[in-house]
């Protein structure tokens, strides 16, 4: 019986894609070369990918081919880094795909965490980001002001998560690369944000890492027309998701998603509640409308039900009994009377101004539309505010009672598709029987390559894990233990 453990790893296809950037290509190329070399703990290629550069860049790129045994070099006729993204990432058998601009803004140490949760296969894409509060970044006002501003704007447009979608500093999971691909049509700078906002739109998870960043005053990129092409792209990815186009395979994880059970429990009670609530405010405005003008009895008729929406949600919707913290609870609850408050008064002195002396019945109408807004509002403020408190935490354990499940029931799951369970090899096989479809991709958290099963055509370093003469590349995502 053989007592050698088979080496284990993973393959990373680092790509620096470049548009006459011979003076500095050499340099960058060599540094990133030795520091992943030196302490990656994974095996990896570098990919120069020239993108029709005019200068000597193809001449450089190959000699860092012939020099260096982990660089391989790409040539396309055409400009646009989408593109060339595009071409090696399609073609590319490794497992998990990367980029980073060739002036190395960023710190290398940020590389690995960048990876990590794609290698275990946690996350299916990684950005750097350079918004982040723990991130330190050297840059002048004019590229802070308009990253800033159109970080804000795709914010404010598509509801996005993620927070630096210019970044040089991305990663992906190759299977999800190779997936995504077809319904990424831009092909130069606006890849980027049309492959992040496809991937959060479809339920894929996307791990951010705060990095350092310092600015290249050397930078070829034009602000000002990317900018543009910025919101040219951002306009018919609008017209995509309108017309239902913006779509890919569902992730199982989100397809199976359920709501928590606490919350299952918890809607229903609290929209009977906001039910009871909002009829007793109309009929309190009707009745106090008479004696006081409409700002008046709006604010006197949501005091009272307000007070009364608390109480009875502390007690038959999170479960709360007893008298300990009933009047911080009141307090708290205070914040969604005054959202409520602000959103009824402006709605009702926006009917006044625009309609003189309008029916009891069109002020009605316009309190349920703003109560509609404002009863959202509260029921996020008591759900993840108010009664998410260890002292809440304590009376609810301590009354015996039949919870109907709190906040912080264990039963309660953070991740309702839970993390992906794992998935051996089932075999060596190229980039073209992978399963375009992000289904399954995501059922495979990890996956390993024996080191003799096969070449991958190209040499790979491993890194500190030590030289790996031929790896298989990992081309089988069949389900092997799917999550519930």
């Amino acid at each position: 019986m053989s007592l050698t453990t088979p080496i284990r790893t993973r393959i990373v296809d680092v790509v620096v894609p470049v548009y006459n950037e011979a003076h500095v290509l050499a340099a960058s190329v060599h540094r990133l070369h030795a520091y992943l070399l030196g302490g990656f703990p994974y095996a990896f290629r570098i990919v120069i990918a020239d993108n029709a550069s005019t200068d000597a860049t193809w001449r450089v790129a190959r000699e860092l081919a012939r020099e260096l045994p982990h660089v391989r070099a790409v040539h396309l006729d055409r400009k646009g880094r989408g593109r060339a993204l595009r071409k090696v990432w399609a073609e590319s058998d490794a497992d998990v795909v990367a980029y980073m601009d060739v002036d190395l803004s960023t710190d290398l140490d940020a590389f690995l965490p960048l990876v990590a949760p794609l290698v275990s296969g946690h996350s299916d894409l990684a950005i750097g980001t350079r918004l982040a509060r723990s991130a330190a970044v050297v840059r002048g006002p004019r590229r802070e002001v308009v990253s800033r501003s159109y970080n804000l704007l795709l914010r404010g447009v598509f509801a996005t998560h993620f927070s630096d979608a210019q970044c040089g500093f991305k990663a992906a999971r190759t299977v999800v690369a190779q997936a995504l691909l077809p319904h990424v049509h831009d092909e130069e700078w606006f890849f980027d944000t049309e492959l992040l906002l496809l991937a959060e739109r479809n339920g894929l998870r996307i791990h951010e890492v705060p990095v350092d960043w310092i600015d290249d005053p050397d930078s070829r990129v034009d602000v000002w027309h990317t900018a543009l092409d910025d919101l040219r792209g951002m306009a018919r990815v609008a017209r995509r998701i309108a017309a239902g186009t913006f779509r890919v395979s569902v992730p199982a994880r989100v397809r199976d998603a359920r709501l928590p059970a606490s919350m299952r429990v918890q809607l229903p009670r609290f929209a009977l509640i906001g039910l009871v609530s909002t009829l007793a405010h109309l009929l309190l405005y009707v009745l106090l409308r008479g004696d006081m003008g409409p700002l008046a009895a709006n604010a006197l008729a949501l005091t009272m039900t307000t007070i009364a929406n608390t109480a009875a949600n502390r007690r038959f919707t999170f479960g709360v009994r007893g008298r300990a913290g009933v009047w911080r609870h009141q307090a708290q609850g205070g914040l969604a009377f005054v959202v409520g408050l602000a959103l009824s008064s402006a709605t009702l002195g926006a009917l006044h101004a625009a309609v003189q002396r309008p029916s009891r019945g069109v002020e009605v109408g316009a309190l349920v539309v703003a109560g509609a807004v404002a009863t959202i509002v509260r029921f996020l403020l008591l759900r993840v505010w108010v009664f998410r408190t260890a002292g809440v935490v304590a009376s609810v354990h301590a009354s015996g009672s039949d919870d109907p499940g709190g906040p912080d029931d264990p039963s309660d799951p953070a991740d309702p598709g839970g993390s992906a369970g794992s998935a051996g090899s089932a075999g060596a096989t190229g980039p073209g029987a992978r399963i375009a479809s992000v289904t399954s991709i995501t059922s495979n958290a990890t996956r390993g390559a024996a080191g003799s099963a096969g070449s991958t055509g190209s040499p790979v370093s491993s890194g500190s894990v030590g030289s790996v003469g031929s790896i298989a590349p990992v081309g089988s995502i069949d389900s092997a233990g799917e999550d519930a």
